[in-house]
């Protein structure tokens, strides 16, 4: 990754605007995910709160709106840039996302971006990045009006998936959704009304509290406390499908980092949670630590890895492209492939075969992904009974969700998107499928 020393100089805006530069990069190009690729930048730990969250807005602001943005580049370009130019490019990116979509005044948005050309040596370009943004300035906003934004945003093929499985008006819909930043999103131990004063928040139908995101979080009210964690809505829904759980075992496999953890173990449950990685096993129990709950926690491929005894209770949220969680991680669609949605469905397909062996008789499975696709959700559910496993659905009824009956399929799953409850700033993406061993 470039080094900022050519900026940290400058303003703390413009230093901020540079670790936005190569954060781009990192995820665009040598295709890291954005949340490692802030914690490796050497300089993003060394801006002060408020410019880290800016530098963050406006990578989130350049991935959401990528489409829109290459498209208004294009129309101002002969050709298009070399591909040497590829930092130059985000950088026209990263000025038309102040530009035009976080309402930075023009001069400012242009002559930041034409002072960190020169700082990064882009001296042949510096030309081209004053003349696009200015022409941009004036043109932009029409153009816009006349861009199909919801299409431009999504990659071809995402669009196309979720149209065969939810119809376009849907899609346009789910993909509009992800143009806007997921509220923040929080479950507590007990007693969320008193919370829901405290934290200045709403209360959902599902029990999750919903506040606006901004600020630093350990500085909420509570979080010393250990009376909460952050988890969206949706994903706390999976858990929920066990009923009641005090004092029985439950095994939470694949759990890292362990929101769903901590829910049954806050519920009274005895839980024995898996995960293959190290590193994760590590920040789930950190998490476990300060919320001060407890877990059998064990660094196991779920796959392999067997009880010495039948489970009555098992969670699996199955690893999956995370289409679901696009609101609050923008760069998923230009990290996954279709590739990738074959490969993990491959994965999950024997983790639910590992986890029905794991079931005792009347044992009940929760499966469950953060995924838009339906080959990690629902076509994973109809082959494993296709397949003649042990296993009957269990449909669940919109009363154990908070009454969210358009969040349940017609098969009796949970199916959550992010244009469902809109009016409160909608909902990550789930499937959850509830399975009883016959």
């Amino acid at each position: 990754m470039p080094s900022l020393s050519a900026v940290r100089g400058t303003s703390s805006s413009v230093s901020a605007r540079g670790a936005a530069l190569d954060l781009i990069g990192a995820v665009l190009r040598q295709k890291h995910p954005l949340d490692e690729a802030i914690d490796d930048h050497p300089a993003m730990s060394e801006l002060p709160a408020r410019d880290r969250a800016f530098a963050r807005l406006l990578v989130a602001t350049v991935l959401r709106r990528l489409g829109q943005i290459d498209a208004l580049i294009e129309h101002c370009l002969e050709k298009p840039l070399p591909a040497r130019a590829a930092a130059t490019q985000d950088l026209l990116r990263l000025g038309l996302a102040q530009l035009l979509f976080l309402r930075t005044p023009p001069h400012a948005a242009v002559a930041t971006s034409v002072d960190l050309a020169e700082a990064r040596g882009f001296l042949s370009y510096k030309g081209l990045v004053n003349a696009v943004l200015r022409r941009l300035s004036q043109e932009g906003a029409a153009l816009i009006a006349s861009q199909d934004e919801a299409r431009l945003n999504v990659p071809s093929w995402l669009w196309r998936n979720w149209c065969e499985a939810y119809g376009e008006s849907t899609t346009r819909a789910i993909a509009m959704a992800h143009l806007h930043e997921a509220p923040l999103d929080i479950s507590v131990r007990s007693d969320p009304e008193r919370w829901r004063e405290r934290l200045d928040a709403i209360l959902l139908p599902t029990g999750t509290l919903r506040r606006q995101a901004g600020g630093p979080i350990a500085n909420l009210p509570g979080y010393d406390e250990a009376a909460w964690w952050v988890q969206d809505a949706a994903a706390a829904l999976p858990a929920k499908l066990f009923g009641a759980l005090s004092g029985e075992t439950v095994f939470d496999l694949c759990a890292a980092p362990g929101g769903k953890t901590a829910q049954l173990a806050a519920a009274g449950a005895h839980v024995i949670a898996l995960d293959r990685s190290p590193r994760r096993i590590e920040r789930l129990n950190a998490n476990l630590t300060r919320l001060h709950l407890n877990a059998e926690t064990h660094v196991a491929d779920a796959i392999q890895w067997r009880p010495q005894q039948p489970a009555k209770y098992i969670l699996l949220d199955a690893p999956c492209t995370a289409t679901g969680a696009i609101r609050r991680h923008p760069d998923v669609p230009h990290l996954k492939t279709p590739e990738d949605v074959t490969r993990l469905a491959s994965v999950q397909e024997r983790l639910l075969n590992s986890a029905v062996d794991m079931l005792g008789p009347g044992g009940m499975l929760v499966y469950c992904t953060c995924s838009l696709e339906a080959q990690e959700g629902k076509q994973q559910v109809e082959k494993l009974l296709a397949r003649g496993a042990p296993v009957k659905r269990v449909p669940i009824d919109a009363a154990e969700i908070g009454g969210l009956k358009e969040c349940v399929s017609a098969e009796g799953d949970v199916r959550t998107l992010p244009c469902h409850l809109a009016e409160l700033d909608g909902l990550d993406g789930f499937f959850a499928a509830r399975l009883v061993r016959n």
